[in-house]
This record gives C-alpha cells, structure tokens and sequence, in this order.
C-alpha cells in the first residue's frame, strides 16, 4: 500500500478571525480559517483549502487587484506571498510586529500595512523574478495609537489610514505638493473604516460608537500636483532613538520616512494645499448605538455602506445622504469582518465567536451562503458507506453532515441538549445515530432530515460509546458512569436488554462486520466479546496489561486492535481470543510541552496514550492518534511506523512545541501566561489605572492540540480526522508518481503506442499498466473503439482486472466521458463478476470508490433532467398564456411540448438505467 497522503481539505470550520476577500469574479469568498486559508467557490457550491499554512492564526489577508496574488499575515507579523492560480508560496517575509490590515493599491503597484501607529509602504511584487519581493518604498507615521483600516483612492495617489486614536490620516503615495498628509479628527472612538468616494478624495469615517462622518474635498484627484525632484527634500531620519526598519530595506538604501505635525511644512512654490471640510455627521438607530459597531465595508460604485455591529445586526445605507436601505439580525453574534465583491450584490460577514461564514443577496434579500462549523471541539466522526458523507459530532450538542465532494454542511442536526460523544452511519448509509452525554442515543434520517428514534435508558445515564450492528437493527451505547451496555431495537425504539459485567466505564463498542458480536473496551483492563445470537451472553474475556481507551475490528472481522492507556496497540483473533501482536506506540506521540507544565515534554509523553484507532479499507494498515500533533500509521503485520502525519504547526495551539522558550520564562513564571490583549471588542473596555492597554480581567485560552477520532474513507483513497483544529482529511496524492509493475525492457511508452498502432487492445493495457503511468493508462484506454470494450474486458488476465476496474472509477470521478467508463465498468463486472466476488475483502475500496463516483453522477444528471423538464414546461406555459399564435402553430407547439417530455422522461430513464 503507498502513504502518498496529502493534507486536501479542511472541514468543520469556515471562519475564525481576520477580514475576508471576495476574488477578483466575485463568485467566490477568501476566508481565513486557523493558520490556512479557505476559498468557499459560491456559483459551484465547493471549498477548497490552500495547502499552505502559517505559524499562528491568520490576523489579515490582502488580495492584490488582478486575483493572482494574496498576502497572508498571522498574529506575529510573519507574512507570505501566496498564489492564488497555483496555490503555492512565493515568498517568506516576516514585519516583525502585529499586522492589522493590508491592502493593495488598484493599479496593483504598491501595498500599505499598518503596524502599530505606523504605515508602510511596499512596492508589490511583479511578474519579473526578483530577490525580494517586498521593498519598502515609504514609511508613514501620523496616528498616536495602533491603526485599524486603509482604503486607497481610485487611482492609487493617495490612501488613508484609520486609528485608535480616533484620528484619520490621509497620506500621499507620492510626494505631491500640496497634500504630504492630513489629520481628520470629528469621532469620540475608535475609526472601523474609512472609505474615499470613487474618483474622489472625499471621505467617509466610521467610528466604533456608531458616527459616521462625511468629510469633503476641495481639490480633486487631478489638481494634486507632484512636488519637482530638485525641491525634493532629504529623507527624514527617525528620531528619539527609534530603531530603524533595516531589515525592510537592503544596506545601504535610503527609505523615505514622512512624518505627521500639527502644522502642514510651508511649501516654497505657494502652491494651495488640500483642505478638507466636515461636510456631516450622522448616527446610527439608538438600538445599534449601545452595541459597538465593529465591521465596515464600502462598495464605490454603488454608493453603498455595510456595517456590522457586536449584537449581530447589520446596516445598508445609501451615501452620501445615508439612507437606510435594509437592516437585519443575521447572527446573536459580533460580526468580526465584512465585504462586499466587485458588482456589489453579495455581502459576506464572518462572525469569529461562532464560526460563521455568511453571503446575502441584498436585493433579492436571500442568503447565498450560510456555513457554521462546530462552536467547541469535534469529538467525533464517520464516514457513509459508500465515503460520500462524513458526520461529525462536537461538544456544542451539534450532529453536522458534511459531503465529501464539495466540503461544504448541508444538514446539522441540533436535538442533543449537551456533548455528542460519538456518531456512526448504519449500513444503508441513510441513518445516522448519535450518542451523548444528555443521556440520549438519537437516530436521524437523511431523506426527511428528522429525528425518528430517541433512545433512552431507565436510569439516566452519560453515553460515552456508541456501535450499530452490520444490519442496522440493533444499536449498542456504553455509559461512563453506570458501567453498563445498553441494547436497543432500530425496528421498535425499544429496550432490549441491559448489559452488565464492566467494572468501569465502557469507553469503546465495535460490532464485527460479518458476525453478530460485539466488542466492547472498558477501564477495568478487560475486552469483552458479546454473543447477540446466544442470549447475550459473554463469550470471550480478554485481559489487557492496562485500561482500554478504543477498540476496532479489522474490515474482514478476523482481527481485532485495542488501544491501551499504556501507549500500546494489541491485536487480537477474536475466534481463539489470543493475542498475535503488540505495538508500543508511545514513543511515537511526540507529545508537546505545555506551557502551565512543570516537567519536560519527554517526561509528560510516559503518560499519553492513542485513543482513537482504525483500521484501513484494505486492513493491512492501522491509523492511530491521540493527545498529539502527529498521526501514526502503522503496518500491522510488521508492527512497525510506516509514517507520521503532522496534522499541525499551529502554535496558536498549546502543547505544539517540545521546549519551552527561555527567552519568556521569568522568576514568576512565564511570560506566556499573561494576557496583555484588548480583548475580542464585544463590550466598551474600562482600563484599570496604570492598564497600558485592554482590560486586566479579560481572559483567552490556548486550546490543547489533540486528535479525537480518526476514520479510514471506505474508498481507501482519503482518511479524515477530527482535531482542535478542525475535520481535516487527507487523500491519495494525485501527482505523478513512478510505480512500475513487473517492468522489462521492452515495456516502454513506444513500444506500448506500436500495439496501439497494430489496435492489439489488450496488449496495450497491460503494458500500460505494468509501466503504471497514469497519463499513459488514460490514453490508451480512451483510445480503444467503444464496440471493442466487451472484447477487450474477456481477454484481459485476472490480474489486471482489479487493476483496470480502479484505475476506471478513479477517472469516472472528474472524467466527462461518463458512459465510455460506464461500459468499462459494466463490461468487467459482468465478466468477471464471480471471480471479482471470490476475492471481495479485497476489492471492496475499489467497488465503493466506483459506487461514490456513479451516485454523484446520478445526483448531478437527475438535478439536471428535472431543470430541463421543469424549463421546458414554463416556456410550454408561458407561451400559452401569450394566446397570439394561429392554431396551426399552437397544434405544432403542443405536438413539440409533448415530444419534448417524452425526450426528458426517456433521457431520465437511460441515465437511470446506466447508473
């Protein structure tokens, strides 16, 4: 088996903090999610997840004008260049220093990012190769305190930039003559935006409290005048023994620095200088002025201001007259983050607390999207049996079902009232059954997306373990606190038999997938094997060298893998109840120190353990993880790692590194353990006295990185796994890889593309598939003539049909030539049907992944016949209700109409018949 998994989607979160950027289209949303980057596509209804990844949460993220390049800044001011075409980092750069926003220029020239009360000015990269991609062109300094926001003018000659201190600032990009900067005062609060007007440079500042000034211009764009190179003063040094930006600039190169003063410099030429005039003021309804108001978005063209407020309302208003056009409550939660794309019909607002990601159409009032991951941590997951739905639980009491092609949630399930401790799929794939710590087991159907069946028991109890056997009718939940196993009927909802013998909590159940027994592992060290057809009885008691935490069955039922408190992996034959193997995977956990630990990582390891292990499709490996950063994947007949999977390098994360920093660690303790932030902005912060910044008795928490649940696709081509950071799932590389099968001289690309020449069909494949490139596999396939496919699929050996039939429902995922592999498919399944049986335990990933490609299909073309149909009747309709056509033409149209239904009604029977 290869392990060429590759980190391919983040699922489960949506939105954490930061801004948001529509693309350059408009049609799809960039949102920051952790220490990655996600783009939800709005018109395909996907999502997609960069595989790239930062230090520390992401604070902001600037897209440049053209939507090839993004710039990515987490909370340390570490900073990369990403391209937003190939999805690959171009460039490291690191500001030394929090970021809070960027933005381009909309000539795509230059980029301004504020940091602390500065502002500075980059060149932005080109399409040349240059050694540094960022170089600093001007720095800015004018506000007293940090600063907030920027906007650039239409033609990229001047900016403006937003402050705590409650002034705005406008800047010249270049040095022009008659406006270097202005100071804009007029707010009682913190500046949340600040926009120019198109082609303009008047402006609008919104502040925190709810006041939005208008501020006008006596002077347009084209009455700045550029100040002449010869008057041109010297580059002003900083001063009060600041230290300089070096590592911004190469050695040696002089970086223009401009200064703010409370008078403008007298200029030489006389030439007369910007003024500004506070043209207005307005406030916002007495219901938003007592929340704080903490996102803005202005869209120029249309002349429309968006603000979010802390409660989770939202304001349109038309400016500059400040007509309110809408206002509604889309969440109970601060909105963190607004923006609006480039036809400005679409609003997107993130809420950080909840997760939330959300786009409204504003005219037609309608969401386009609404997507919320799990508010606390996932504590489980499962996938479909055909790997095209997985299901997840979190301890915000939530059920989510998410499907795998598109990434996206479409149905969560909110009836648990605490912890969803674990869910599974029954074997319809239809049925999901959830268990929780309210003391309930709940069984959900995903055609009318209800709850059909509660399960409870007679005393209450905390359901901890869940298991449904391989028909669907019996489900099995252990409690944490009575130490029983309850058994109940899918068919009744009924109570069939209470389990007892455990003499601590049962912590995991497993039914074995080809008999009626079940497992279960609990904390009094033992493994018991219960009878379902034998009154229940127990029928084997293994005992274990310490407290069981998981135990899984292996595909084909003839082994059994327990993971122990003691860091071990046992295998077991459940028919003899012996043990044939052990792991000692406590080595391999890697556990990171703590910052509130007293004792080394390596000392903290002895008593960390796996606690969430299984088996892959094909059996032969075994994914186990736990209270780490790493997933381990062992071989199980050699019982050795084959490879670690680093699900994280967050070190927003706790536990993430293995030393701790000596730099922070003081007599008191460490620095690390003091929280010195402004708080996430919900309420007004009354600073203590002597406070530099933020309130004292605001606190955060650095969640503890760990892996709940793992899960193998029963495709065998991806794995998924529940952590603090999210679902994230890992599928097969899909790039080249040389992996030749029984190779010879004679087996090359030439000599594979004579047979194809002499049409010796067969011949080509197996060659083909004995040098096992795919490129190559896909041509000589596509290029057999589609009435030689039966003959071809009877002549191959046993050996390359497995092969052949993979290598089918793998491009039958994104090929759009759906029935030529169809009738490969059906050509080799037909033939060698029965011998394909013989060896099922095998070819089950292969036969699922066919399954999952053909139900997508079948959903995307049954959507597509019922639109066609459902067209075609409302132009039928809307033509007769014109009654202008002669009845000749109206006999003809009818004739049409109901040759056209039976066209769709039949192409909907074939695209059945086929799938």
């Amino acid at each position: 088996m290869k392990f060429a998994y590759r980190f391919s989607n983040l699922l489960g979160a949506v939105y954490r903090q930061g801004n948001l950027n529509f693309s350059k289209d408009g049609n799809a949303v960039i949102s920051p999610v952790g220490n990655r980057v996600s783009v939800f596509d709005l018109k395909n209804n996907t999502s997609e997840t960069f595989p790239i990844s930062t230090t520390k949460n992401i604070t902001c993220v600037g897209v440049s004008p053209d939507g090839s390049l993004a710039i990515v800044v987490d909370e340390d001011g570490a900073a990369l260049l990403v391209s937003l075409i190939t999805r690959a980092v171009l460039h490291h750069f690191h500001f030394h220093k929090p970021v809070s926003s960027i933005r381009f220029s909309p000539d795509g020239r230059k980029f301004v990012v504020t940091k602390e009360n500065v502002a500075l000015m980059y060149h932005a990269p080109g399409k040349q190769r240059e050694f540094n991609a960022f170089v600093l062109d001007k720095s800015y300094y004018g506000p007293y305190d940090e600063t907030t926001c920027i906007d650039w003018t239409d033609d990229s000659k001047c900016f403006v930039v937003g402050s705590k201190d409650m002034s705005t600032w406008v800047f010249g990009a270049e040095r022009w003559a008659n406006l270097i900067y202005y100071s804009l005062g007029g707010h009682k609060d913190i500046i949340v935006g600040c926009f120019f007007e198109k082609d303009s440079l008047d402006l609008y500042t919104v502040s925190q409290d709810g006041a939005l000034c208008v501020w006008e211009s006596d002077t347009e764009l084209d009455g700045l005048v550029l100040k002449k190179s010869l008057d041109k003063p010297e580059p002003v040094r900083q001063e009060g023994g600041e230290e300089e930006e070096d590592e911004d600039r190469a050695e040696g190169e002089e970086v223009e620095v401009i200064r703010g003063k409370a008078e403008l410099p007298k200029d030489k030429n006389k030439v007369k200088n910007v003024r500004y005039k506070h043209r207005s003021k307005h406030f916002f309804n007495k219901e938003a002025e007592f929340n704080n108001l903490t996102a803005a978005a202005y869209h120029k063209p249309t002349h429309i201001l968006v603000t979010g407020f802390a409660s989770g309302m939202f304001h349109l208003h038309e400016l500059p007259e400040f007509n309110l056009i809408h206002s509604l409550s889309i969440s109970d939660q601060r909105i963190a983050s607004v923006a609006i794309n480039s036809s400005g019909d679409w609003i997107a607002f993130g809420c950080s607390r909840m997760g939330q990601l959300l786009v409204w159409e504003w005219q037609s009032e309608s969401y386009v999207f609404k997507q919320q991951g799990h508010f606390n941590n996932m504590a489980s997951l499962a996938y479909s049996p055909d790997g095209q739905y997985v299901v997840t639980g979190g301890d915000d009491g939530k059920v989510k079902v998410w499907n795998t092609n598109s990434g996206l949630c479409f149905v969560t399930f909110t009836e648990h009232t605490s912890s969803v401790t674990n869910v599974t799929f029954t074997s319809s794939g239809f049925v999901i059954v959830s268990a929780s710590l309210d003391g309930t087991v709940r069984a959900f159907d995903l055609h009318r997306y209800r709850n059909f069946r509660t399960f409870t028991s007679p005393r209450p109890a905390q359901f901890c373990s869940l298991a449904v056997d391989v028909s669907g009718e019996l489900v099995s939940a252990g409690a944490q606190d009575s130490f029983e196993i309850f058994l109940w009927s899918m068919q009744t909802g009924r109570l069939l038999e209470v389990l007892g013998g455990h003499e601590g909590p049962v912590s995991s159940l497993c039914f074995s997938p080809v008999q009626s027994i079940l497992a279960s592992a609990s904390w009094d060290r033992t493994i018991r094997l219960w009878d379902m057809l034998d009154s229940w009885q127990v029928k084997e008691t293994l005992p274990l060298t310490s407290d069981g935490l998981c135990v899984t069955y292996r595909p084909d039922g003839h082994e059994l893998a327990v993971a122990t408190l003691n860091g071990e992996i046992s295998f077991w034959n459940p028919q003899t109840a012996t043990q044939t193997g052990s792991i000692a995977g406590r080595h391999d956990l890697e556990v990171g120190r703590k910052e509130t630990d007293k004792i080394t990582a390596k000392q903290s390891a002895k008593g960390k353990s796996f606690t969430s292990i299984c088996y892959s499709a094909d059996g032969e490996s075994i994914l186990a993880g736990g209270h780490s950063k790493f997933v381990c994947i062992y071989n199980v007949k050699e019982q050795m790692l084959v490879k670690k999977f680093e699900i994280s390098c967050n070190l927003s994360f706790d536990a993430m590194e293995e030393f701790l920093d000596r730099r922070k660690m003081t007599e008191f303790g460490s620095l690390a353990l003091v929280d010195d932030g402004a708080g996430d902005g919900d309420g007004v912060d009354i600073s203590l006295p002597g406070v530099r910044r933020g309130d004292m008795s605001s606190r955060h928490f650095k969640p503890e990185i760990r892996v709940s649940s793992l899960r193998f696709s029963p495709t065998g081509r991806s794995w998924a796994a529940t952590t603090t950071e999210g679902l994230l799932v890992y599928s097969l590389d899909g790039s080249l890889v040389f992996d030749p099968y029984d190779l010879d001289l004679d087996v090359t690309p030439a000599s594979i593309r004579k047979q194809l020449r002499l049409q010796e069909w067969a011949s080509a494949i197996v060659l083909a598939f004995r040098l096992n490139e795919n490129a190559l596999k896909q041509e000589v396939l596509e290029k057999v003539p589609h009435e030689q496919i039966l003959v071809v699929c009877g002549s191959l050996p046993d050996v390359y049909v497995e092969k052949l039939l993979g290598f089918v429902a793998t491009c039958l995922e994104k090929s759009s030539h759906l029935q030529f592999y169809m009738t490969w498919a059906q050509n080799l399944l037909m033939l060698h049907g029965q011998r394909l049986k013989n060896r099922s335990a095998s070819i089950l990933p292969t036969l699922q992944s066919l399954q999952k490609s053909i139900q997508r299909h079948f959903d995307n073309l049954s959507k597509l016949c019922d639109f066609n149909m459902y067209n075609i009747r409302y132009a039928a309709a809307l033509s007769k209700q014109k009654g202008i056509k002669r009845p000749a033409e109206e006999e003809e149209e009818e004739h049409d109409e109901g040759m056209s239904e039976e066209m769709s009604e039949a192409s909907i029977e074939e695209s059945e018949m086929i799938l």
